[in-house]
């Protein structure tokens, strides 16, 4: 051996990683890890470092041969973790949601997850996608109002679509009432799972499930939940919560956090009004490596995202609080004082869409350039029902910042910062600026739309010289000739289902079908 020698031998125990640099003008070749001088071992290790999941070397040590020269530098990275998150370990939960008022007429025939969001995606597909892309194959889909198309949409896409689950599934649970319980439907989130904790406690037999992440069917955003949950593992905590900053306008539609310098988090509000809307805000000056102008956003809100040890979630839904409903509004909030809840920042993208107005101005960043969010990653896919549609087929027609789905015949028409769903049909002269139009279930041939002309009636698509503005036209809807959507004196809320369609925040709805 040569002179060189180390202050101490750094074993790879349990979860410790040793990742070596090179530095200029050393030798890799003479660098061994491990009781193996294998290449394959070395990649092993630096994949666990780098978050792979795969198992870690034992009783290990870094050593220098004879022939290295006093130029060679060994530059030792340590990451020392006892505990590393297995995906395999992981069930997801999503949640179904409400009877959605708050996108109303959107969810008049179908669930908040089977909403359509971005030209040929539903709104389920965003947390069934982030399972996927992070590991975790084990999830449950609760559902509950207008389920039938949720149900055909996850059928579809994630059960006869190809998908390779190995050993893990997706299980879809209706709400249903078991002998002895009070009629009615789920009363709130946490009410939701405690009425499947059954199905979830028989899963657990046969399955070595620790940790249960409970998610959101109507949310828009881009997240690695084993980041989530190793953090959890590693602050060992009982519930941690994923949480995002934002600013005043909205500050009070959210449960909102305030946590010490460890993480833990010691207050928790729900939606919080005037005085107690302000005693939520928080110095967020620690964002300042994640985002520009941390001060525009003084408060974190809890996204609906969390993550409970098994037991302790059993123990709160069966024992603790069996008469609680809700964990944003009731089990959190008094959970705090008694477990170690932790909260998680997270700084990419979020949008919750929970209104029409949040729901409009979400896909309407999708055409901004560059655009706050994508679907298209080559490395994190989202996935969706997969339809074999033709390629959209267009003649003559200006586009602008728009995203264009597959299977759409655009004749002659102009479209600006719009979305345009699958199958969708634009005629000659026809004008769409920011505008979402969902699109079709359906073709109708040339035969049924000289027919349908002849009778007086109106096929499905838009029509020659129509100009639509500010609005979400949903599936199937029927707009004639000559006719124009714009919303011209400002109305900001009106009902109007025997004209087919409805304002919400100023934006028109045309109701589907």
């Amino acid at each position: 051996m040569s002179s060189m020698q180390f202050s101490s031998v750094l074993p790879l125990e349990g979860k410790a990683c040793v990742s070596p640099v090179r530095r200029e003008g050393s030798a890799s070749e003479r660098l061994k890890v491990g009781d193996s001088s294998s290449i394959r071992h070395e990649r092993a290790s630096r994949r666990m470092c780098n978050g792979g999941r795969g198992p870690a070397a034992t009783g290990a040590q870094c050593v220098l041969t004879s022939d290295a020269s006093p130029a060679d530098t060994l530059v030792l990275r340590t990451s020392f973790r006892r505990n590393y998150a297995d995906p395999n370990e992981v069930a997801a939960v999503i949640l179904g949601g409400g009877t959605g008022t708050q996108l109303f007429p959107l969810t008049s025939t179908r669930a908040t997850p089977a909403v359509p969001i971005g030209g040929c995606y539903r709104l389920i597909d965003i947390p069934m996608s982030n399972c996927f892309n992070s590991g975790i194959n084990k999830i449950f889909v609760m559902t509950q109002f207008n389920s039938a198309s949720l149900n055909r949409h996850i059928h579809r896409t994630y059960l006869g679509g190809g998908i390779n689950f190995t050993d893990g599934s997706v299980e879809v649970l209706a709400a249903t009432q078991m002998p002895g319980e009070a009629a009615g439907w789920f009363r709130g989130t946490a009410d939701a799972v405690r009425k499947f904790i059954w199905v979830l406690e028989d899963y657990y037999k046969n399955k070595s499930i620790e940790h249960i992440l409970i998610l959101s069917g109507d949310q828009l955003y881009r997240m690695d939940y084993m980041e989530l949950v190793q953090k959890h593992v590693d602050d060992n905590a009982d519930i941690t919560l994923s949480c995002a900053p934002v600013g005043e306008s909205r500050a009070s539609e959210y449960g909102l956090v305030k946590f010490d310098s460890s993480g833990r988090v010691v207050q928790f509000s729900e939606k919080p009004k005037g005085d107690d809307l302000e005693a939520m805000k928080v110095d967020t000056s620690f964002l300042n490596f994640a985002i520009d102008d941390p001060a525009k956003y003084p408060y974190i809100a809890s996204m609906g995202v969390y993550v409970f040890k098994r037991d302790v979630l059993l123990n709160l839904l069966k024992s603790r609080y069996a008469e609680l409903h809700d964990f944003g509004s009731e089990i959190l909030p008094r959970a705090l004082h008694d477990h170690n809840v932790q909260a998680y920042v997270f700084t990419d993208y979020w949008e919750d869409i929970g209104t029409i107005r949040s729901f409009f101005d979400a896909n309407m960043a999708l055409c901004e350039q560059p655009p706050k969010f994508e679907f298209y990653d080559p490395k994190t896919p989202f996935f969706t029902s997969p339809r074999y549609l033709p390629p959209t087929k267009s003649d003559k027609c200006r586009i602008k910042e728009a995203i264009i789905s597959h299977g759409c015949f655009l004749r002659e028409c102009k479209i600006e910062h719009s979305i345009i769903g699958v199958r969708s049909r634009l005629n000659s002269g026809s004008e769409l600026k920011n505008a979402m139009m969902m699109g079709a279930d359906s073709y109708e041939t040339e035969d049924e739309i000289s027919r349908l002309m002849s009778e007086g009636k109106v096929p499905i698509g838009v029509g020659e010289n129509t100009k639509i503005s500010n609005c979400i036209i949903d599936m199937n809807a029927r707009i004639g000739r000559d006719v124009v959507i714009s919303n011209k004196e400002g109305v900001q809320e009106a009902d109007r289902p025997e004209e087919g369609y409805y304002i919400r925040s100023g934006i028109v709805v045309i109701q589907k079908n």
